[in-house]
Protein backbone atom coordinates (compact mmCIF):
# COMPACT_ATOMS: atom_id res chain seq x y z
CA UNK A 1 0.00 0.00 0.00
CA UNK A 2 1.06 3.62 -0.79
CA UNK A 3 0.18 6.93 0.21
CA UNK A 4 1.49 9.87 -1.13
CA UNK A 5 1.15 13.59 -0.32
CA UNK A 6 3.09 17.02 -0.95
CA UNK A 7 3.51 19.96 1.96
CA UNK A 8 1.39 22.94 0.62
CA UNK A 9 2.55 25.81 -0.70
CA UNK A 10 0.54 28.88 1.12
CA UNK A 11 0.92 32.29 -0.47
CA UNK A 12 3.14 34.34 1.69
CA UNK A 13 0.90 37.14 2.68
CA UNK A 14 3.22 38.75 5.23
CA UNK A 15 4.71 42.31 5.18
CA UNK A 16 8.43 42.49 3.87
CA UNK A 17 10.56 43.06 6.90
CA UNK A 18 12.72 45.87 7.20
CA UNK A 19 15.58 45.40 5.37
CA UNK A 20 19.16 44.21 7.03
CA UNK A 21 22.07 45.82 8.18
CA UNK A 22 25.42 45.04 10.10
CA UNK A 23 24.09 46.03 12.93
CA UNK A 24 20.62 44.04 12.60
CA UNK A 25 21.46 41.29 10.28
CA UNK A 26 17.84 39.44 10.44
CA UNK A 27 16.43 42.83 9.73
CA UNK A 28 14.40 43.81 12.53
CA UNK A 29 12.80 40.11 12.75
CA UNK A 30 13.61 39.79 16.64
CA UNK A 31 12.24 41.56 19.56
CA UNK A 32 13.24 43.88 20.87
CA UNK A 33 15.85 42.83 23.73
CA UNK A 34 17.04 39.82 22.02
CA UNK A 35 19.94 39.64 20.75
CA UNK A 36 21.74 37.00 18.45
CA UNK A 37 25.40 36.42 18.31
CA UNK A 38 28.10 38.25 15.92
CA UNK A 39 29.62 35.95 13.40
CA UNK A 40 33.03 36.42 13.93
CA UNK A 41 35.93 37.07 10.60
CA UNK A 42 38.05 33.42 10.93
CA UNK A 43 35.62 31.55 12.70
CA UNK A 44 33.56 28.64 11.64
CA UNK A 45 29.65 28.29 12.32
CA UNK A 46 28.86 24.28 12.03
CA UNK A 47 24.92 24.29 11.13
CA UNK A 48 22.10 22.28 10.42
CA UNK A 49 19.90 23.03 8.06
CA UNK A 50 16.65 20.70 9.30
CA UNK A 51 15.07 17.87 6.53
CA UNK A 52 14.38 20.47 3.61
CA UNK A 53 11.94 23.20 4.81
CA UNK A 54 13.12 26.75 5.18
CA UNK A 55 10.25 26.92 7.47
CA UNK A 56 12.22 24.70 10.23
CA UNK A 57 15.55 27.12 10.06
CA UNK A 58 16.52 27.92 13.60
CA UNK A 59 17.27 31.91 14.65
CA UNK A 60 21.12 31.02 15.01
CA UNK A 61 21.22 29.16 11.65
CA UNK A 62 19.19 32.84 9.50
CA UNK A 63 21.60 34.87 11.77
CA UNK A 64 24.24 32.75 10.23
CA UNK A 65 23.05 33.16 6.49
CA UNK A 66 22.83 36.59 7.17
CA UNK A 67 26.76 37.37 8.08
CA UNK A 68 28.75 34.77 6.69
CA UNK A 69 30.97 35.64 3.69
CA UNK A 70 31.41 31.76 2.69
CA UNK A 71 28.67 28.81 2.60
CA UNK A 72 30.08 25.47 2.58
CA UNK A 73 26.71 23.36 1.94
CA UNK A 74 26.43 19.96 1.30
CA UNK A 75 23.97 18.15 -1.29
CA UNK A 76 21.03 18.21 1.08
CA UNK A 77 20.56 21.51 1.51
CA UNK A 78 17.78 23.08 -0.34
CA UNK A 79 18.62 25.86 -2.63
CA UNK A 80 15.94 27.46 -1.22
CA UNK A 81 17.60 28.12 2.54
CA UNK A 82 20.66 29.48 -0.09
CA UNK A 83 18.40 31.90 -1.37
CA UNK A 84 18.72 33.57 2.33
CA UNK A 85 22.21 34.22 2.03
CA UNK A 86 23.89 37.63 1.87
CA UNK A 87 24.17 38.12 -2.07
CA UNK A 88 27.53 38.94 -1.97
CA UNK A 89 28.38 35.15 -0.12
CA UNK A 90 30.54 32.44 -1.82
CA UNK A 91 28.76 29.30 -2.26
CA UNK A 92 30.54 26.44 -1.94
CA UNK A 93 28.90 22.89 -2.87
CA UNK A 94 30.67 20.48 -0.63
CA UNK A 95 28.37 17.65 -1.03
CA UNK A 96 28.67 13.77 -0.75
CA UNK A 97 26.40 11.48 -2.46
CA UNK A 98 26.79 7.65 -2.88
CA UNK A 99 27.53 6.33 -6.15
CA UNK A 100 28.76 9.91 -7.24
CA UNK A 101 32.20 11.79 -7.60
CA UNK A 102 32.57 13.53 -3.98
CA UNK A 103 35.12 15.48 -2.35
CA UNK A 104 36.65 13.66 0.35
CA UNK A 105 35.82 14.36 4.19
CA UNK A 106 39.22 15.31 4.89
CA UNK A 107 39.46 18.16 1.98
CA UNK A 108 36.40 19.34 2.85
CA UNK A 109 37.63 19.61 6.91
CA UNK A 110 40.56 21.45 5.34
CA UNK A 111 38.87 23.71 3.06
CA UNK A 112 36.63 25.42 6.43
CA UNK A 113 40.47 25.74 7.99
CA UNK A 114 41.43 27.60 5.02
CA UNK A 115 38.72 29.77 4.60
CA UNK A 116 38.93 30.74 7.89
CA UNK A 117 42.39 31.03 8.20
CA UNK A 118 41.79 33.48 5.59
CA UNK A 119 39.61 35.92 7.66
CA UNK A 120 36.41 34.69 6.21
CA UNK A 121 33.55 34.15 8.36
CA UNK A 122 32.34 30.31 7.16
CA UNK A 123 29.34 29.04 7.81
CA UNK A 124 29.07 25.05 7.23
CA UNK A 125 25.61 24.01 6.28
CA UNK A 126 24.69 20.89 6.77
CA UNK A 127 21.38 19.06 6.10
CA UNK A 128 19.66 18.08 9.46
CA UNK A 129 21.37 18.11 12.31
CA UNK A 130 25.37 18.28 11.92
CA UNK A 131 25.87 15.63 14.98
CA UNK A 132 23.41 13.33 13.67
CA UNK A 133 24.98 11.14 10.75
CA UNK A 134 26.56 14.29 9.57
CA UNK A 135 30.19 14.14 10.25
CA UNK A 136 29.50 17.32 12.29
CA UNK A 137 32.07 15.99 14.99
CA UNK A 138 34.73 15.29 12.31
CA UNK A 139 34.95 18.72 11.13
CA UNK A 140 34.83 20.12 14.40
CA UNK A 141 38.12 18.49 15.70
CA UNK A 142 39.89 18.95 12.52
CA UNK A 143 39.13 23.02 13.52
CA UNK A 144 40.15 22.40 17.27
CA UNK A 145 43.70 20.88 15.43
CA UNK A 146 44.14 24.02 13.80
CA UNK A 147 43.22 26.49 16.53
CA UNK A 148 39.63 27.71 14.67
CA UNK A 149 37.44 28.24 17.08
CA UNK A 150 33.56 27.85 16.05
CA UNK A 151 30.22 27.16 17.28
CA UNK A 152 27.37 24.40 16.97
CA UNK A 153 23.99 25.50 15.67
CA UNK A 154 21.84 22.25 15.89
CA UNK A 155 19.30 21.42 13.29
CA UNK A 156 16.02 19.42 12.86
CA UNK A 157 16.95 16.32 12.28
CA UNK A 158 15.33 14.36 9.57
CA UNK A 159 14.66 11.37 11.62
CA UNK A 160 12.12 13.16 13.48
CA UNK A 161 11.34 16.29 11.83
CA UNK A 162 11.11 14.50 8.38
CA UNK A 163 8.68 11.99 10.28
CA UNK A 164 6.54 14.65 11.65
CA UNK A 165 5.81 16.09 8.45
CA UNK A 166 4.77 12.47 7.17
CA UNK A 167 2.41 12.66 10.36
CA UNK A 168 4.54 9.35 11.93
CA UNK A 169 5.84 10.14 15.48
CA UNK A 170 9.15 9.00 16.37
CA UNK A 171 7.73 7.63 20.10
CA UNK A 172 3.87 7.55 20.99
CA UNK A 173 3.26 5.92 24.46
CA UNK A 174 0.81 3.76 23.12
CA UNK A 175 3.46 1.94 20.88
CA UNK A 176 7.08 2.37 22.30
CA UNK A 177 9.29 3.69 24.84
CA UNK A 178 12.76 3.62 22.70
CA UNK A 179 13.91 4.63 19.19
CA UNK A 180 16.74 3.39 17.75
CA UNK A 181 18.44 6.06 15.22
CA UNK A 182 20.92 4.26 12.98
CA UNK A 183 22.82 4.66 9.39
CA UNK A 184 22.19 2.27 7.01
CA UNK A 185 25.61 2.41 5.63
CA UNK A 186 29.25 3.17 7.10
CA UNK A 187 32.79 5.08 6.15
CA UNK A 188 33.18 2.45 3.57
CA UNK A 189 30.19 2.66 1.68
CA UNK A 190 28.44 -0.79 2.89
CA UNK A 191 26.08 -1.86 5.32
CA UNK A 192 27.96 -1.46 8.91
CA UNK A 193 29.50 -4.40 10.50
CA UNK A 194 29.24 -2.70 14.04
CA UNK A 195 25.62 -2.81 14.16
CA UNK A 196 24.32 -6.16 16.23
CA UNK A 197 21.38 -6.58 14.21
CA UNK A 198 20.17 -9.18 16.39
CA UNK A 199 19.87 -6.70 19.35
CA UNK A 200 18.14 -4.11 17.25
CA UNK A 201 15.09 -6.66 16.00
CA UNK A 202 14.83 -7.79 19.33
CA UNK A 203 15.41 -4.42 21.30
CA UNK A 204 14.08 -1.40 19.33
CA UNK A 205 10.44 -1.23 19.05
CA UNK A 206 10.84 1.52 16.76
CA UNK A 207 13.78 1.44 14.20
CA UNK A 208 14.55 4.93 12.33
CA UNK A 209 16.85 4.55 9.26
CA UNK A 210 19.04 7.05 7.69
CA UNK A 211 20.59 6.61 4.52
CA UNK A 212 19.43 3.04 4.45
CA UNK A 213 17.82 2.95 0.63
CA UNK A 214 21.21 1.56 -1.08
CA UNK A 215 21.09 -1.50 1.15
CA UNK A 216 17.44 -2.32 2.52
CA UNK A 217 17.14 -5.34 0.98
CA UNK A 218 20.14 -6.39 2.96
CA UNK A 219 19.11 -4.47 5.96
CA UNK A 220 15.34 -6.09 5.80
CA UNK A 221 17.07 -9.58 5.89
CA UNK A 222 18.70 -9.07 9.30
CA UNK A 223 15.97 -7.73 10.58
CA UNK A 224 13.56 -10.63 9.32
CA UNK A 225 16.55 -13.22 10.54
CA UNK A 226 16.39 -11.33 14.25
CA UNK A 227 13.10 -12.03 14.79
CA UNK A 228 11.17 -9.34 13.40
CA UNK A 229 7.68 -9.41 12.05
CA UNK A 230 7.12 -9.71 8.03
CA UNK A 231 4.19 -7.76 8.30
CA UNK A 232 5.46 -5.06 10.50
CA UNK A 233 4.53 -1.52 9.22
CA UNK A 234 7.58 0.36 7.43
CA UNK A 235 7.29 3.90 5.95
CA UNK A 236 9.37 5.21 3.55
CA UNK A 237 9.68 9.02 3.29
CA UNK A 238 11.31 10.41 0.39
CA UNK A 239 12.73 14.26 0.67
CA UNK A 240 11.64 14.72 3.71
CA UNK A 241 9.26 18.49 4.31
CA UNK A 242 9.79 19.02 0.67
CA UNK A 243 7.06 19.88 -1.65
CA UNK A 244 7.98 16.53 -3.59
CA UNK A 245 7.83 14.69 -0.34
CA UNK A 246 6.78 10.98 -1.11
CA UNK A 247 5.37 8.45 1.57
CA UNK A 248 5.43 4.95 0.62
CA UNK A 249 3.40 2.52 3.34
CA UNK A 250 4.13 -0.85 3.36
CA UNK A 251 5.92 -3.68 5.86
CA UNK A 252 8.99 -5.20 6.28
CA UNK A 253 8.73 -7.86 4.12
CA UNK A 254 8.14 -5.80 1.20
CA UNK A 255 9.38 -3.02 1.89
CA UNK A 256 12.25 -3.23 -0.78
CA UNK A 257 10.19 -4.56 -3.53
CA UNK A 258 7.65 -1.72 -3.48
CA UNK A 259 10.44 1.22 -3.11
CA UNK A 260 12.29 -0.79 -5.91
CA UNK A 261 8.76 -0.88 -7.75
CA UNK A 262 8.04 2.71 -6.81
CA UNK A 263 11.22 4.20 -8.21
CA UNK A 264 11.99 5.76 -4.43
CA UNK A 265 15.58 7.03 -4.03
CA UNK A 266 17.57 8.85 -1.77
CA UNK A 267 17.50 11.29 0.40
CA UNK A 268 14.81 8.84 2.49
CA UNK A 269 14.07 8.58 5.94
CA UNK A 270 12.87 4.50 6.61
CA UNK A 271 10.69 3.58 9.87
CA UNK A 272 10.05 0.22 11.15
CA UNK A 273 7.20 -0.11 13.86
CA UNK A 274 4.03 0.33 14.92
CA UNK A 275 4.31 4.02 15.10
CA UNK A 276 3.90 4.07 11.34
CA UNK A 277 0.03 3.00 11.91
CA UNK A 278 -0.29 6.32 13.67
CA UNK A 279 -0.15 7.89 9.91
CA UNK A 280 -3.52 7.24 9.83
CA UNK A 281 -4.45 9.80 12.45
CA UNK A 282 -1.77 12.08 11.98
CA UNK A 283 -1.25 12.61 8.61
CA UNK A 284 -1.88 16.46 8.69
CA UNK A 285 -0.85 17.38 5.52
CA UNK A 286 -2.72 14.51 3.57
CA UNK A 287 -5.66 16.36 5.93
CA UNK A 288 -4.70 19.86 4.39
CA UNK A 289 -5.79 18.07 0.80
CA UNK A 290 -9.11 16.57 1.90
CA UNK A 291 -7.63 13.06 3.81
CA UNK A 292 -9.99 12.14 6.71
CA UNK A 293 -8.21 11.29 9.17
CA UNK A 294 -8.67 8.17 12.04
CA UNK A 295 -8.90 9.99 15.71
CA UNK A 296 -8.01 5.95 16.93
CA UNK A 297 -5.52 4.63 14.23
CA UNK A 298 -4.29 1.52 16.74
CA UNK A 299 -7.63 0.82 17.70
CA UNK A 300 -7.11 0.79 21.44
CA UNK A 301 -9.69 3.40 22.54
CA UNK A 302 -13.46 3.64 22.30
CA UNK A 303 -14.39 6.14 19.78
CA UNK A 304 -13.97 9.81 20.74
CA UNK A 305 -17.80 10.85 20.97
CA UNK A 306 -18.53 14.40 20.00
CA UNK A 307 -18.57 17.26 22.34
CA UNK A 308 -22.58 18.25 23.04
CA UNK A 309 -23.71 21.19 21.86
CA UNK A 310 -23.94 24.13 23.94
CA UNK A 311 -27.08 25.95 24.22
CA UNK A 312 -30.05 25.81 27.15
Amino acid sequence: MSNTNRPDQAADTAAPRPAATPETPLGGLLPRGVRLPDFAPGSVWLAGAGPGDPGLLTLHVLNGLAQADVIVHDALVDASILDLARPDAVIDYAGKRGGKPSPKQRDISLKLVDYARAGKRVLRLKGGDPFVFGRGGEEALTLVAHGVPFRIIPGVTAGIGGLAYAGIPATHRDTNQTVTFLTGHDQTGLTPSAIDWDAVARGAPVIVMYMAMKHLDLIVSKLLAGGRRGEEPVAIVCNASLPDQTVLETTLARASAEAEAAKLEPPAIVVVGEVVRLRAGLDWLGAAAGRKLDPNPLGLREAATARPASGG
